[in-house]
């Protein structure tokens, strides 16, 4: 059995003195979760968060709905 393993991504606009969130995407079809954690701390706890829910925050950032993120 082969587990795969999560490809942290950060965004290309994350230049704000390290306050960040990383995502691993890749694990959403296999896993049906995107895994959220720290940038400023790799090796701390990961949220895993359903896919759904996860495309339902990106498109309410993408909205607007959380004001001026």
């Amino acid at each position: 059995m082969t587990t795969e393993s999560p490809r942290w991504l950060k965004s290309s606009y994350s230049e704000n003195g390290g306050n960040c969130v990383e995502v691993a995407t890749n694990l959403a079809a296999s896993h049906g979760v995107v895994p959220v954690r720290d940038s400023k701390n790799p090796g701390g706890p990961a949220l895993d968060v359903p896919v759904d829910v996860f495309a339902s925050f990106v498109s309410g950032v993408k909205g607007g709905l959380f004001g001026g993120v």
